[in-house]
């Protein structure tokens, strides 16, 4: 059991929890059992008194899609890029929708759009870019909030999640990733992002039914 709150100074986040990252779109980036982080989310929200969210949001013809020339994971050039992915999200489709049963982005507190530009493909939900100097405001708000413990869950465990987990532990939060609420890309890169978080500071629980709320 984690100690938490007052629920005055708790957010919770919901990052990239998109179709483009669960199996109903099997020609993106699917994750297994994308889909079924929808009630852990949603939980974990409950003991906050802000939720955020984000998304991917990229054009068609972003620089670092992959092809048959240049397969997924392969480097591509560029400041604001590192690897070639599948292409997903694409507002317009399938993969860009939040998956049923979260709220519709106009309910959260504050919510991000990222990777808009076609040579910037940023994984944390803090900053455009990959140098973390660029915020999507995303810090700004928590601190205005006077937000001290932000509770994280999403897709993807190893990529996304953990770098937004990560850049919020190095803005002095205290951060707490909710298992129950994430999936993972594959196993090894699960487990080393874990270590990475841990060795960073943040704490960890299986399902929100962990985290418990102090009245003040």
């Amino acid at each position: 059991m984690i100690l938490i709150g007052p629920q005055s100074r708790v957010a919770s986040f919901d990052v990239d929890s998109q179709y483009c990252f669960t199996e109903v779109c099997p020609d993106e980036l699917p994750v297994l059992g994308g889909t079924e982080i929808v009630e852990e989310l949603n939980r974990q929200a409950k003991k906050a008194a802000f939720r955020l969210g984000s998304k991917d949001a990229h054009p068609p013809n972003a620089v670092w899609v992959a092809d048959k020339q240049h397969p997924q994971f392969s480097p591509v050039e560029g400041a604001h890029v590192d690897v070639r992915w599948n292409r997903h999200a694409v507002p317009g489709t399938k993969g860009f929708e939040l998956i049923k049963g979260l709220p519709h982005v106009s309910e959260y507190d504050f919510f991000v759009w990222k990777g808009v530009e076609p040579d910037m493909h940023p994984y944390g939900a803090c900053y455009h870019d990959l140098a973390g100097r660029m915020e999507t405001g995303v810090i700004p708000f928590l601190k205005m909030k006077r937000v001290t413990t932000v509770i994280v869950g999403g897709l993807a465990t190893d990529y996304c999640v953990k770098n937004t987990a990560l850049q919020l532990v190095q803005a002095h939060f205290r951060v707490i990733v909710n298992l129950g609420g994430c999936r993972g890309v594959a196993k090894d890169s699960t487990e080393k992002a874990l270590g990475e978080m841990k060795k960073a500071g943040i704490l960890f629980v299986n399902r929100t039914a962990d985290l418990k709320l102090r009245a003040f």
